[in-house]
């Protein structure tokens, strides 16, 4: 393929860089209409990934870290290896969309590798069903993704997006994709990717350490007892492995999700479609279809292979719709404007979030509520005139006593939360005033449990906790429990005298 590179005057275009392995790879892709076409590609040398001198080569004007100039009338974008993020599936209610980002950090900082000070996290929610509503998690090394925001802040990227979600997009649109559940499978030399595909977008993501090479160099040597014996024992690690990873998805038995595995047409990847076949996954090679890509120069089945996570990438920007796991949201601006603060970190938003956990998580009774201080603060207006020094005294004492009789719910949901967790993940928190707190949740044993209700225990003004019932969910993996216990007095029934 030609690695000429030709400029497109103000046709709507996009230029994505990718890095493969020890190289790194880059296209830029032409929307025309309804069309596509690539108008060149480019691959550095093996073993040479500095994307500023790869982003000169590729035309980019390249300046100093923070003083470049942006093209407004091009598009350029940068994959990040998604490798290095961990993708979580959770299952919240159906809320509105600031309430949903209060239960995704929740749950998410209990399953963080790391202090969630050091990650950075980027969610995006699927469909709703019985009102419950499934969410993507993404999570990242704060640390690793701003040096790699530094390594590209010179050619000014428009965005930074993750490569798996470019897989994602080029089997949709150039590998005969569609918008149902599947897992897709992108071989690399010396890795491969697995991509589990809802509605057409990226909903989880593992890397395994096999690739073509493996494949390969057993296939060229398979003539001897040996050879035969390490070509068995390569195909069936990886069949084992993609099993392992099928489960980990949700999905028990192999034959229950469609595999599909992005196709150069070589006998190699025909060899590990046909290894996953014998093993029972439900598996078929998916080959781009040429004609929905249009191209300068010849192109070929195994160009848009070799080139389909910069193409899928480069879709992803000339369709924005804003829907991209975007983890780097935090941390780079193209603008050049500062680092923008999303609302759910921000410190003026506390008091916004806790109102929505309070709102989406909790069910709250209370004995006396706003309507009586804002009476009590109805007649301290009224008789302003009235009023002297002690009366107003005893009246601010008052305000506060009312204060004092409301529980602080958002404290109580961080106690909770704060500890070593061993893997619990709560799913409902019911407070009503004058009756035990009920939370329910899963487990991964008994064991944990039990630690769980020692834990709570020894926090300060939680009392009597019990284990009310536990049953496994219906894949047995999980131990479903609900715990009751008291909150100070506030959960205690007042007898009237």
């Amino acid at each position: 393929m030609s690695n000429n590179v030709a400029g497109v005057g103000t046709r709507l275009s996009a230029i994505a860089i990718a890095q493969d392995e020890s190289q790194l790879k880059a296209v830029e892709l032409e929307k025309r209409g309804g069309a596509f076409e690539v108008l060149w590609t480019k691959s550095s040398e093996v073993g040479r990934t500095d994307r500023r001198l790869f982003a000169a080569e590729c035309g980019l004007s390249v300046k100093p870290t923070g003083q470049a100039k942006t093209d407004d009338a091009k598009i350029v974008v940068v994959g990040f290896d998604s490798a290095g993020v961990a993708f979580y599936r959770i299952g919240v209610p159906a809320a509105k969309e600031e309430e949903i980002a209060a239960m995704v950090r929740l749950q998410a900082e209990a399953r963080l590798p790391l202090p969630a000070e050091q990650m950075e996290l980027a969610w995006r929610a699927g469909r709703g069903r019985d009102g419950q509503m499934a969410v993507t998690i993404a999570a990242a090394r704060r640390e690793h993704l701003q040096g790699f925001v530094e390594d590209v802040r010179g050619f000014r990227p428009t965005k930074i997006l993750l490569d798996y979600e470019g897989i994602v997009k080029a089997w949709r649109t150039f590998f005969s994709g569609n918008e149902r559940s599947a897992v897709v499978v992108s071989i690399g030399s010396r890795n491969t990717q697995v991509c589990l595909a809802e509605q057409g977008s990226l909903i989880n993501a593992v890397s395994l350490d096999t690739g073509m090479k493996d494949f390969s160099a057993v296939q060229e040597d398979s003539i001897g007892g040996q050879e035969l014996a390490e070509q068995t024992e390569t195909t069936e690690r990886f069949a084992q492995d993609m099993r392992s990873v099928m489960e980990l998805f949700g999905y028990a038995e192999p034959a229950e999700l469609p595999v599909f595995v992005l196709s150069d047409g070589s006998g190699v990847i025909e060899s590990i479609v046909s290894c996953l076949e014998s093993a029972g996954l439900n598996v078929a090679a998916a080959l781009p279809e040429i004609k929905k890509l249009r191209a300068q120069m010849e192109l070929g089945v195994e160009d848009i292979y070799e080139y389909r996570v910069p193409i899928g990438l480069a879709l992803m920007a000339l369709e924005a719709r804003a829907e991209e796991l975007n983890i780097f949201e935090r941390l780079y601006n193209p603008a050049g404007e500062g680092k923008k603060k999303h609302w759910l970190y921000s410190t003026k938003a506390a008091c916004a979030i806790a109102a929505v956990m309070l709102a989406g998580l909790v069910i709250v009774s209370y004995a006396v509520d706003v309507a009586g201080r804002d009476a009590i603060k109805k007649r301290l207006r009224a008789s302003a005139s009235e009023i002297n020094v002690n009366q107003l005294m005893q009246r601010q004492k008052l305000i506060k006593t009312v204060a004092r009789e409301r529980p602080d719910l958002l404290q109580l949901l961080n106690e909770i939360n704060t500890q070593d967790s061993g893997g619990i993940m709560l799913d409902s928190f019911d407070f009503k005033k004058g009756r035990p707190v009920t939370i329910s949740g899963q487990a991964p044993g008994t064991d944990q449990l039990y630690k769980f209700q020692a834990a709570l225990l020894n926090k300060k003004g939680i009392t009597r906790v019990i284990i009310q019932n536990t049953s496994p969910d219906t894949k047995g993996k999980k131990l479903k429990f609900t715990i009751i216990f008291h909150y100070k007095s506030f959960t205690m029934k007042r007898t009237r005298t």
